[in-house]
Parts: structure tokens; sequence; C-alpha cells
């Protein structure tokens, strides 16, 4: 049965369904900025959920997906000394990364600097059509020191990166969809509708081929360009989910005896 239960001490409503789970950042009232309770409170819960969700949706409270670093925190950590709040953001980031379970934002409104960084370190990404995403480091003289790189790892070409690094102008949904930042771009009353539905079809999916496949993205063609090489990766990383799963073996038996597989699609 789904639950809604916190996670940590931090603004974070945790849901657990069979499989999966849905994170919402819940500051409203900052436009749910990262301040470093819900940065803590993030980190819980991808803690808490490895081994148990093998889809992770991400999303926010009210008109904000998520803007960023909580400045005004920042500042006021600034004048005490303490200068941790961007190793720890970092840190959330590397978390989702490394994380087994697919990660899919759900972007529902205002993405800037941080929340942006967020939907590109995402596996997948759904917008809604009310989302306005952008990086308006340039406008404090400072590069978006997680943002920029996040969107050029993505892979967004460099006109396209330059634009929201160098320019602060947002975009909408629609053109993240079209530049390849997001996989769709829908209403906003399908938008978590939408997610959900997909990291269902995921959580249907064997836990040790996701993960394994999720490394595989990462790696090719970010450290592997050559073909022979891919290829050959390709089925290392299939060597590796046989040995630690039967599900291969037993997905191919359901094939050859024309069944259909959990989760597959159209």
């Amino acid at each position: 049965m789904d639950h809604t239960a916190p996670i940590g001490t931090g603004p974070l409503v945790v849901t657990r369904h069979d499989g999966w789970a849905e994170l919402r950042m819940d500051r409203e009232a900052r436009r749910n900025a990262m301040d470093r309770a819900s940065r803590r409170a993030l980190l819980d819960a991808f803690a808490a959920l490895r081994g148990e969700a093998r889809a992770i949706v991400l999303t926010g409270t009210g008109g904000s997906f998520c803007a960023g670093m909580d400045l005004k925190e920042r500042e006021q950590d600034l004048a005490q000394g303490i200068r941790t709040a961007g190793e720890e953001w970092i840190a959330v980031n590397i978390a989702i990364r490394e994380h087994p379970a697919i990660f899919i934002a759900a972007v529902n409104g205002l993405a800037l600097g941080g929340g942006a960084t967020l939907i590109n370190v995402c596996d997948l990404a759904i917008a809604s059509t009310a989302a306005s995403i952008g990086c308006p480091e340039m406008g404090f003289a400072t590069y978006p020191g997680m943002a920029g790189p996040a969107i050029q790892l993505a892979g967004l070409t460099r006109k396209r990166a330059a634009w929201l690094v160098l320019t602060t102008n947002r975009i909408d949904g629609a053109t993240a969809e079209r530049w390849g930042m997001v996989n769709e771009c829908v209403e906003p009353d399908r938008l978590l509708p939408r997610a959900r539905e997909l990291a269902a079809q995921i959580a249907r999916f064997d836990a040790v081929a996701l993960a394994e496949s999720k490394k595989a993205l990462d790696r090719i063609p970010a450290f592997i360009t050559d073909w022979q090489e891919a290829m050959d990766h390709g089925q290392m990383v299939n060597l590796a989910i046989r040995s630690r799963t039967a599900a291969q073996a037993e997905g191919s038996a359901r094939f050859a005896a024309g069944l259909r597989n959990p989760g597959q699609g159209v």
C-alpha cells in the first residue's frame, strides 16, 4: 500500500509505492530552495530508499520545482565562516548519479541554478508547460559552478548551454524538450500522473539490470568513445547483470515462449 511519511528532519515529503518512491521538496515559501536541512533530508531519503526503490520521482511543491541554493542561508553561513554549502550540494547531486535507482525529475515550475542541476543529474525528466528553467548566476558575476557542468554533461550543445549560462534567459518546458534537457513536456495536470506512470513501469524491471544500465549510460560516450570498446563494454555490462541476477535468462525464456516481460513498452 502507498503511504506518505517524512524521512529525516528536512522539509521533504516522501511517498513510498510498490517498488518506487516520490520525493517532494516542500519549502513553497522559499520556492523549494535548498537549505541545509533540505540537503540532509534528500541524502537521508536516498539512503533509506537504496535497495527499496527502483525508480524515484523528484518534484517540488507549488509553483516551483527548485530555486537552487538557499542564498540567504548561505550568506549567513559565510558571515559565520561556514563554507560547506557547496560541498553538501555537490554531494546531493553525486548521490543521485551513484544511486542504483532511476531518478525522474517532474519539473512542475520554476527551476533555477541548482534546480536546473537537478533536472540534468536525474536520469529522465518530464516538464510541465508551466516550467521555467534558467541559470541566474551570471547576474551575480558568477559561473553556475554545478548547473553549468551538469547542463553540458547532460548533452546539450555548446550553443544551448551558452544560452543558459551566459544570458540568464529562461526556457520553458517545450523548449527544454526540444533541446533534449527533458524527455517530455506535458500540461500541468498530466505532469505527476505521467511521471508516476513512468516510475511504476521502470519499477517492474530488474533492479540489477537497471543499476548496471544506468552506469553504462554514464560511461558511454563520456569515457568510452571508440566503437569497438563501446560494443565490448556492452557485453561486459550484460555479463555483470547475469552474474548477479537470473532475471535476464528468465526474461529471454518468457520472450521465446511468446510471453510479455514485466514493464515491457510498446
